[in-house]
């Protein structure tokens, strides 16, 4: 039996300012395209329209960026910045993508292959113990250095990807 995840499209699209916290703990589709300030917390795909202006700190699964954004932002798997991007953030992703004509004015951090146990707690946003009970119980891929616990990004990719 195939199992298969409805992800249901939700479009944002604020005329007005709109301040505050938005935070999907289900994988959605997010639309935003036009302003917010505040925080925005999302799992599935964050896409900041052309016209959007967002003043937010992002955490987010898959963001793609169009319009103008100025924070930090954060991204479990990818940050795709398109040719009308506009942005002034500190980008935290394993994966960027910037096309030809894109502004981006901030500081980069690109994950490497091998995360220690801190470092995907970060990149999880999970608690460090709730890390070690998976390797206890043998739930996720983890290599043992002498003492250090070290996750390969793309093991730990595949193992979410399995257990969604």
């Amino acid at each position: 039996m195939v199992r298969r995840k409805e992800t249901e499209d939700k479009v944002l699209d604020v005329n007005a300012a709109m301040q505050g916290s938005l935070v999907f703990s289900d994988p959605v589709n997010l639309r935003i395209n036009g302003r917010f300030e505040g925080n925005l917390k999302t799992k599935g795909t964050l896409t900041i329209g052309t016209k959007a202006s967002v003043l937010a700190d992002i955490d987010g699964e898959s963001i793609i960026i169009s319009g103008y954004v100025k924070g930090k932002i954060r991204a479990l798997y990818l940050v795709s910045l398109t040719s009308s991007a506009n942005v002034s953030a500190d980008i935290d992703a394993p994966r960027i993508s910037i096309e030809e004509g894109a502004v981006f004015n901030g500081k980069c951090r690109m994950k490497g292959e091998k995360l220690n146990i801190s470092e995907l707690s970060d990149y999880l946003s999970v608690e460090e113990d709730k890390i070690m009970e998976w390797v206890d119980n043998g739930k996720i891929p983890v290599e043992k250095d002498n003492e250090r616990l070290l996750f390969d990004r793309k093991e730990v990719e595949a193992w979410i990807g399995q257990n969604r």
